[in-house]
């Protein structure tokens, strides 16, 4: 995939269990990632964009209750 609008279509086509799979993936490569090197700013930007999200995700999900 070169761009971010590439990226988004694969994200629309797949299964709810697949985007869970890519998820999972994700986390896993950015741990492993952040024990490689731990001065790299990549991981740690990535989970704190992930809880950022799942805050969101889980405000807008009590907000729709």
């Amino acid at each position: 995939m070169s761009s971010s609008n590439e990226a988004w279509d694969h994200l629309g086509e797949l299964s709810e269990d697949d985007a869970i799979h890519v998820l999972t993936r994700l986390f896993a490569l950015y741990e492993e990632q952040e024990q490689r090197n731990p001065y790299d700013p990549a991981a740690p930007l990535f989970f704190r964009n992930l809880i950022t999200a799942l805050e969101q995700t889980s405000s807008c999900n009590l907000n729709r209750r």
